[in-house]
């Protein structure tokens, strides 16, 4: 049996936040007063996909949800969400690695004859 991926068993806080990027996918397509067929040909993408997309399908690629973000002219905040910057935990981490003490090279000692 096959399933498909949008069937998926996704950890609760994946779906939720899925959900919520579409609706702000929505907003956004709303507020800009473009409707739904013209979103989707601008993101070359039927308007099925885009109505997926706007409800936080998983199935959906990111690349697409990606195209979409470029056509609402919101791709730079995707481009910035790993950023290391902003890993307030990996940084804490790497943080909690550095070395408790720093000592200066070795002075070469020269033997006289």
């Amino acid at each position: 049996m096959r399933t498909s991926r949008s069937s998926i068993a996704l950890p609760t806080p994946v779906k939720r936040a899925l959900r919520k990027l579409g609706h702000d996918v929505r907003d956004a397509r709303r507020r800009r007063r473009i409707p739904v067929a013209v979103a989707a040909a601008r993101a070359s993408i039927s308007r099925t996909t885009l109505v997926k997309i706007e409800k936080g399908n998983p199935g959906v690629g990111i690349g697409l949800y990606a195209t979409v973000l470029f056509v609402m002219g919101m791709i730079d905040r995707l481009a910035d969400l790993a950023d290391p910057t902003h890993d307030s935990v990996g940084l804490q981490l790497e943080e909690e690695h550095l070395p408790q003490r720093i000592r200066g090279a070795r002075a070469v000692h020269v033997r006289e004859q």
